[in-house]
């Protein structure tokens, strides 16, 4: 039987998804399932890298896992696990640790970023979470990695550091591709479309969110920043607020860019508003009523992630034992014998 090509993928519990969450990251896994062997995590372990409300942080990642469900991931077909169900992630990292340099993790630039962002709380964590992705996406012998332009250098310290360890102790790691997904539209602010759409802007208006109410749709397309002029037409950089309205309902509708242009010819930014929130919410319904329905079956949300956990946990600890081996630690038994020998005392 012919192998799958692995992919690894995951998204932090920090914060409700986005339309762009959808667009640019959930469709494009789902379309994946059939053809490769997926794993997608919801990376509470990243999360913390910034200060986390414990309770909220719960309750957020088993809304991830619905949302993730309700957006099409088969747990029949593939992964889903949470980053933190799965303790061979931290083993991991602390190996590579010891294999990484000050310098690697200090050049990386969303260190640089997320340092000034959160002065407040520059930890070693902030520091070491290229380290963490590396053994998120090596643990799986991942050929493929999803990553968009803020994730590129740390996927090139990953592929350094899988070359690294193979030079030292032989073929050990696969070497991770970066995937390309299709080209997606590109979801800016609804305040500020000059930005991107962002999960944590503090202006609840300037976002759309998959769970968002018809009525929050309404009003966050009525609000939506546009521009001077009249006529509809799309020009990103000139109108960057009105040619982010077009995207959005060219993503809800199918519709191409010159159909909508045509479609609201002698119309004006009101018509086009109140045509893009009906067509919003008939888009995003299955989404909305899938997750509240698998909201309020939090045992078997539960029970799935527990599956997929161990799914994932008999991968990983192949790859730790691997490594272990290699730089010297005593074998120790697998998870299944633990609990066996658990058992028989």
């Amino acid at each position: 039987m012919e192998r799958r090509p692995v992919i690894l993928s995951g998204i932090q519990p920090s914060g409700r998804l986005t339309i762009g969450h959808y667009t640019g990251a959930l469709r494009n896994w789902a379309a994946l399932q059939p053809t490769h062997a997926c794993f997608f995590m919801i990376a509470d372990l990243h999360a913390i890298t910034v200060r986390q409300d414990p309770i909220e942080l719960r309750q957020r990642t088993l809304e991830v896992a619905a949302l993730f469900i309700a957006c099409g991931i088969d747990p029949s077909q593939s992964t889903l696990f949470v980053q933190s169900h799965v303790p061979e992630h931290t083993q991991l990292t602390w190996v590579l640790t010891c294999f990484t340099g000050m310098g690697e993790c200090s050049r990386m630039t969303q260190f640089k970023e997320k340092s000034a962002q959160y002065r407040h709380n520059i930890n070693v964590g902030l520091f070491a979470y290229p380290i963490l992705m590396a053994a998120d996406i090596l643990l799986y012998q991942a050929d493929l990695v999803p990553v968009g332009a803020d994730q590129k250098q740390h996927l090139e310290l990953t592929r350094n550091l899988a070359e690294r360890f193979n030079h030292l102790y032989g073929q050990i790691f696969r070497i991770p591709e970066p995937y390309i997904p299709p080209v997606g539209a590109k979801i800016m602010s609804l305040q500020e479309p000059t930005k991107k759409m962002s999960k944590s802007d503090p202006n609840d208006n300037a976002v759309l969110f998959l769970t968002d109410s018809p009525e929050d749709i309404h009003r966050k397309i009525r609000r939506a920043i546009t521009d001077s002029g009249r006529e509809i037409r799309y020009d990103e950089k000139q109108r960057p607020g009105l040619s982010n309205l077009i995207v959005l309902y060219h993503i809800a509708t199918g519709k191409s860019i010159t159909e909508i242009e045509h479609e609201f010819e002698g119309s004006g930014y009101a018509d086009l508003k109140a045509a893009l929130a009906e067509a919003l919410i008939e888009f995003l319904r299955p989404i909305r009523e899938e997750y509240g329905r698998l909201c309020d079956a939090k045992d078997y949300l539960q029970n799935i992630l527990l599956r997929g956990a161990e799914k994932a946990r008999t991968r990983a600890h192949q790859t730790l034992q691997l490594v272990h081996n290699c730089v010297g630690f005593l074998p120790t038994l697998t998870p299944e014998a633990a609990v066996g020998m658990a058992h028989n005392r």
